[in-house]
């Protein structure tokens, strides 16, 4: 008799633990997709001739690892005339929005003008999060240096 009752005790008590478990985790389950991301830059030439190609070495840092998100490029010409391509060799279109397979990538700029130049590198995530940096090229004259 007195194992009956010890045994139903247990079981009661095994079933208030259970309802307090289960009642304790009614919070949604937080899964955070959309990090925050940086976009490194390796020192560049800042000084360009007409027609001379220009490598930037660029990394993307993402703040936490979100296996599905991908990233995206796009530039604007503000300054000057010139020529982006991405490492693969696709020539980029002003405005265009293009995949990028790598989190860290390489720009070649090739310069079409002999004045001051800038292009602005814009960077988004698959969530519409943004980064943008500013690249400044000024001209320089080879005349003058002889």
């Amino acid at each position: 008799m007195k194992s009956k009752i010890k045994q139903s005790v247990f079981y009661i008590l095994c079933a208030i633990l259970l309802t307090s478990i289960v009642c304790s985790c009614n919070n949604p389950l937080d899964i955070t997709q959309n990090y925050p991301f940086e976009l490194e830059i390796m020192p560049y030439p800042s000084r360009i001739i007409r027609d001379e190609t220009a490598e930037i070495r660029l990394r993307i840092v993402p703040q936490g690892d979100y296996a599905n998100n991908q990233f995206f490029i796009r530039f604007f010409q503000t300054d000057g005339r010139g020529e982006l391509r991405l490492d693969d060799g696709r020539v980029l279109s002003p405005n265009d929005l293009y995949l990028l397979p790598n989190k860290v990538f390489r720009l070649y700029y090739t310069s079409h003008s002999t004045t001051r130049q800038s292009i602005d590198i814009v960077i988004e995530n698959s969530f519409g999060r943004t980064v943008q940096r500013t690249l400044s090229f000024a001209n320089e004259n080879p005349e003058r240096e002889e």
